[in-house]
C-alpha cells in the first residue's frame, strides 16, 4: 500500500503566555494521501492555522511525530525545515505577499533565486508557470497593474515554480470577490487533478466545497474527518458565470 504523503501522530503545540500554557494543538493524528484535496475548517482559535504551520514546516511541534513523504520532520532545526519547504511545499496566502515594485515573472522567480537556480532556467520556469495559471503575456506586469484574482494567480505560480508535492493555501480567497474566488478554487482543483496535493484552510463552506475531504478542528483537536461528495468546481463556476450573464 502506498504510504501517505503526510502522516502525523499525536501532534501537539503548546505556547507559553507568561505562566499560562496554551494548547494550540492537542494530540492530532491524521494521514493525508498524495494527490488529496483537503479543506481544513474550524472557528478562530480552533487549531487549524497551527496545524497548517506545522504541516508546512513553518513551526516545530512541542511533541508528536510528523512524516512528510516518509521523512521525519518533527524535530528538525530551522535550516533543515527551510530545505524541506523548498523541496516539497508551495504556499498561497490570503494577501498574495507579492513584491509591489517587481514584475509578475520576478515574483514567481523568487524561490528559484533563493535556491541558486541559474537565471535562464529561472526565467523559463517562471514563464511556464505563469502560462499554466492563465497569465501568459502578463510576465512584465507589476501587481498594481493586475486584478486581485490575477495577483493570486501570480502567487499560485510562485508556489508551483519549484514543482512541489504539496500546496498549502491559507484563506486563499479571503481578499477576493465571490466570482474570482471560485475561479481561483477551480484553478487549485485543476492543479490537484494534475497530481498535486492541496490543503486549504478556510472558514467558508463554498470554498471547502471544492475539496474532496474535510477536516474539522475545535479547541486544538481534530473533531471531524469526512469525505466531501459535492466538489465539482467546474459546475460551480459555470453556475456563477450563467448568473452573471443573466444579470448583464
Amino acid at each position: 500500500m502506498t504510504p501517505p504523503l503526510i502522516a502525523v501522530r499525536d501532534l501537539a503545540k503548546v505556547y507559553s503566555l507568561g505562566e499560562t500554557a496554551v494548547h494550540a494543538l492537542a494530540g492530532v493524528s491524521v494521514d493525508i494521501a498524495e494527490g488529496a484535496f483537503v479543506a481544513v475548517m474550524g472557528p478562530s482559535g480552533s487549531g487549524k492555522s497551527t496545524f497548517m504551520n506545522l504541516v508546512g514546516c513553518l513551526d516545530a511541534p512541542t511533541s508528536g511525530s510528523y512524516l512528510l513523504a516518509g521523512e521525519d520532520i518533527a524535530h528538525l532545526d530551522g535550516d533543515a525545515l527551510a530545505g524541506i519547504r523548498n523541496r516539497y511545499i508551495g504556499f498561497v496566502f490570503q494577501q498574495f505577499n507579492l513584491l509591489p515594485r517587481t514584475s509578475a515573472a520576478d515574483n514567481v522567480e523568487l524561490p528559484l533565486l533563493y535556491a541558486g537556480v541559474p537565471a535562464a532556467e529561472r526565467h523559463a520556469r517562471a514563464r511556464a508557470k505563469l502560462a499554466e495559471v492563465g497569465l501568459a503575456g502578463r510576465e512584465h506586469h507589476h501587481p498594481a497593474q493586475l486584478s486581485g484574482g490575477q495577483q493570486q494567480r501570480v502567487a499560485i505560480a510562485r508556489a508551483l515554480v519549484n514543482d512541489p508535492k504539496l500546496i498549502l493555501a491559507d484563506e486563499p480567497t479571503g481578499a477576493l470577490d465571490s466570482r474570482t474566488s471560485l475561479e481561483v478554487m477551480a484553478l487549485l482543483q485543476k492543479l490537484n487533478r494534475g497530481g498535486i496535493t492541496v490543503i486549504v484552510v478556510t472558514h467558508e463552506n463554498d470554498i471547502a466545497a471544492f475539496a474532496s475531504r474535510l477536516l474539522m478542528f475545535r479547541d486544538g483537536k481534530l473533531i471531524g474527518d469526512r469525505p466531501n461528495a459535492s466538489n465539482d468546481a467546474a459546475a460551480m463556476l459555470a453556475a456563477v458565470q450563467r448568473t452573471q450573464a443573466e444579470v448583464t
